[in-house]
């Protein structure tokens, strides 16, 4: 099996495919990405020298509105990530029924070696870079991995520099800070979206959810704000977490709070927490727990481990954690899965909250902003459910059934496929 994501996404829009009335000419087109762009970014490092750095920008599909996607600094970063990512942003917008389409960004660098200075002017680089495919009309940017609020207010900045402020620049980007048009509630968004998804799942499965166990692999914002919202919001037990170098498991329960403070205290991986037990991320993975939320990187559930896994509901939080020959062997489980563009997409959601309060510059509290965002994925989930339960199928191809519905009404509405 190829691990290449942009091969997954052609595998899983097929798949699903089989499953609806969609003719060939559109399913080549949503095959296939509406512009790519690929840039080189001279860049001044802080000792003198200049470094070449290659960045991208995939816009995948604009039928239903300006796309949408994140901006991620990684030095594993390839086309085809970009690819993938921005055609599962076109189907995360979608299957939420947002006026969006799906994009995606990206530098391949590590910014973990680069002072703030190097980041910034690479930032501002990749904006000049790109200028001329983006607005806030067209193209909305965001943070992905190794990018952060920061990195954000650098690209509104130069954003508005270029434009000499012919556009609403805060509306070029989301997740940007409070002072510059960020929204109160975005922080957690992710995480906070992907809990009423878990919360609805529990309810048609007949679980209960207070109480209920959870494992966390990926102890990153999202892992963390999942832990932590899943405990002192909705009552759950978060019993294993996990990073990159391995995990701690406690069946009586581990506080986000106090292990993110361990953590920096002591400057090390999270291993080795005072009171817990030592465990691998593939540990983690098979532990038996209520709830499993792979929030860390993708193919963590494949066909090798995937009928080891104990969990009765996984919440996919990262994008593309399970192989399509995983989902098959879950399914066949009875593993109830919540598929990643439906899970993870309370940040997306939000940040299109974000940008509604900065195009029109009235702006929400985060308690509108949470019942809005609660509004919508709960609809999203009970879409996605119901077509599941009507066809009898995995519930990754109903969330594609019902997002590329959504994207093939709009090309046939526009005249770009026949009807």
């Amino acid at each position: 099996m190829s691990t290449d994501l942009f091969e997954i996404v052609i595998k899983q829009l097929e798949r699903a495919a089989q499953f609806m009335e969609i003719s060939g000419e559109a399913l080549e087109f949503l095959k296939r990405p509406q512009r790519i762009l690929e840039v080189n970014i001279p860049t001044k490092m802080d000792d003198g020298s200049m470094k070449m750095f290659t960045g991208f920008r995939v816009q995948y599909n604009w039928a239903r509105g300006p796309t949408k996607g994140g901006i991620r600094y990684h030095p594993g970063m390839t086309l085809s990530t970009v690819k993938a990512l921005a055609a599962w942003m076109t189907w995360k917008t979608a299957v939420v029924d947002l006026p969006y389409g799906g994009a995606k960004g990206g530098v391949i660098c590590n910014p973990r070696e680069m002072s703030m200075g190097e980041l910034e002017r690479l930032t501002r680089g990749y904006i000049r870079a790109i200028y001329d495919i983006i607005t806030p009309y067209t193209d909305i940017l965001g943070p992905d991995v190794g990018t952060n609020p920061q990195i954000m207010a650098w690209i509104v900045d130069e954003y508005e520099l270029i434009s000499r402020r012919r556009d609403p620049a805060f509306g070029i980007t989301s997740s940007k800070p409070l002072s510059i048009g960020g929204s109160p509630g975005r922080v957690g968004a992710t995480a906070k979206g992907a809990m009423y998804t878990v919360r609805e799942a529990t309810r048609v499965l007949g679980m209960e959810l207070k109480g209920a166990t959870i494992a966390i692999q990926g102890f990153g914002k999202a892992g963390y704000s999942m832990a932590k919202t899943a405990s002192e919001e909705f009552g759950m037990k978060v019993v294993a977490i996990s990073d990159i170098e391995g995990g701690i498991y406690n069946p009586d329960g581990l506080n986000a709070d106090e292990v993110l403070k361990w953590v920096k205290e002591h400057d090390v991986w999270i291993r080795d927490f005072p009171g817990a037990t030592n465990i691998t991320n593939e540990e983690l993975l098979t532990l038996e727990v209520d709830v499993l939320a792979p929030a860390a990187i993708e193919n963590v559930l494949t066909k090798d481990n995937a009928d080891k896994v104990k969990a009765k509901l996984i919440a996919e939080i990262a994008n593309g954690p399970v192989t399509p020959e995983a989902d098959d062997i879950l399914y066949e489980k009875g593993v109830f899965q919540i598929p990643d563009f439906l899970c993870n997409a309370g940040g997306v959601t939000a940040s299109y909250f974000e940008w509604v309060q900065n195009i029109t510059g009235f702006y929400w509290t985060s308690e509108e902003v949470y019942q809005k965002l609660n509004n919508k994925m709960t609809k999203a989930f009970h879409d996605v459910y119901a077509v599941h339960k009507e066809k009898k199928i995995h519930m990754r191809d109903a969330a594609y059934v019902v997002a590329v519905n959504r994207v093939y009404q709009a090309m046939k509405d526009r005249g770009w496929v026949d009807k």
